[in-house]
């Protein structure tokens, strides 16, 4: 049995492993994350992933290195997302938080939070930050650099030793609000030869006081979100504005044995191809140029690739599956199934187009490559846009 909407898991997976055919390992001035998968273990139906990158697409905000090792894995019986637990304070205290280059500022829930989760349905232990308890904590205040900077100017009523407060709220109806604190990060440099060494960073961040909608259940609880957007308020521009590295990324995503590594500044050794992001835009955006489907070439709108406003393709490390529109999405699946004219497709969940299938998927459907800028081609062979579900000769796309 296969999902026809399978395909799209993959295509935004892959897109961002950059360093995936030389393994997980970055050399350089890089920062490292150890990141694991949200969902964890068996068992997340294919409706429950679609009903969580619905809720996720509502809270993209339209506004030398680290390496963050991750955990997870790409299948969606067991999620694409992603979280890494950090150190945050003096003495230093562990949080687990989800990478997200869709948003632009690390918060973290905080000691007296309204509404913070207690409990996560993840296996995880959750632990409140309190800046009275760090020796390197100190308050952001509304007439700081940060606070004027994140807010595009000064705020209005602001006053001298009136803190910067921050109030998020998502199209999902969630929210996070509170304050602008600022503490030590505990980051993992590599040095190279397989080394690191821990080092510090002082970064502002958000201090939870209020969380509401999903943000506040324990299905899904974690510590709090790492922004990882184009802001200035996020993490990695304050990183590259204090000199620890170069405004880049990378992550390499292992959908084998799981988890990866997320490499925040220059990624010197191994050699990685690249693609650049496009200029001006709310969110991490790359430019798609064709389509390939068993060495031919979808015809498509000469137009369907722009990638002006509104158009393009987003990475989005906080969302499970892919999305293509109807344009490119059943061209592709109409060529995909074409070597199978025989199959017997049904639906699934009331949403998914499914069908059995006996054989090699190898040998029964065509490869696909995703042609990007400066020549990157993503190529993505048929038994990693399918995955088996019950029995040996059920698959999903």
């Amino acid at each position: 049995m296969m999902d026809l909407r399978r395909l799209a898991l993959v295509v935004m997976t892959v897109a961002v492993t950059v360093v995936g055919e030389f393994g997980c390992g970055c050399f350089g001035n890089v920062l490292t994350l150890n990141v694991l998968r949200k969902f964890a273990g068996h068992g997340k139906n294919l409706s429950a992933l679609r009903a969580h990158d619905i809720r996720r697409h509502g809270r993209l905000l339209s506004t030398i290195g680290v390496d963050l090792p991750l955990g997870g894995n790409g299948h969606p019986s067991e999620t694409g997302l992603y979280f890494a637990k950090i150190g945050l304070g003096n003495p230093s205290k562990d949080y687990y938080v989800q990478v997200d280059t869709g948003s632009d500022i690390l918060w973290v829930n905080c000691a007296g939070c309204d509404k913070c989760p207690t409990k996560s349905d993840l296996g995880l232990g959750l632990t409140l930050y309190d800046p009275k308890k760090s020796s390197t904590s100190s308050l952001v205040y509304c007439d700081q650099d940060f606070c004027t900077s994140t807010y595009d100017g000064p705020l209005p009523g602001c006053k001298p030793n009136l803190q910067c407060q921050y109030n998020v709220v998502y199209g999902d109806g969630s929210s996070t609000a509170g304050y602008f604190v600022k503490d030590n990060m505990k980051l993992e440099q590599v040095t190279g030869n397989l080394q690191s060494r821990s080092t510090n960073g002082t970064v502002v961040f958000g201090c939870g006081a209020r969380q509401s909608g999903e943000l506040g259940s324990s299905s899904e609880a974690l510590d709090g979100i790492l922004g990882f957007g184009q802001a200035n308020s996020s993490i990695i521009s304050q990183l590259a504005a204090s000199g620890k590295v170069k405004k880049s990324f990378a992550h390499c995503l292992d959908n084998i044995e799981g988890g990866g590594i997320f490499a925040i500044g220059e990624v010197v050794s191994p050699k990685v191809k690249r693609t650049p992001m496009v200029q001006n835009q709310a969110h991490y955006n790359i430019v798609m140029k064709d389509i390939e489907v068993g060495g031919d070439l979808l015809r498509l709108p000469s137009d369907i690739f722009d990638s002006g406003d509104q158009k393009g393709t987003i990475v989005d490390s906080g969302t499970t599956l892919a999305y293509l529109p109807s344009s490119i999405y059943e061209p592709l699946m109409t060529k995909i199934l074409s070597l199978q004219p025989a199959l017997n497709l049904h639906t699934v969940e009331d949403q998914f187009t499914c069908f059995q299938f006996a054989g090699s998927v190898d040998s029964g459907f065509p490869v696909v490559k995703f042609h990007f800028e400066d020549s990157l081609v993503l190529t993505v062979f048929p038994h990693e846009y399918t995955f088996q579900i019950r029995v040996s000769t059920i698959y999903i796309f």
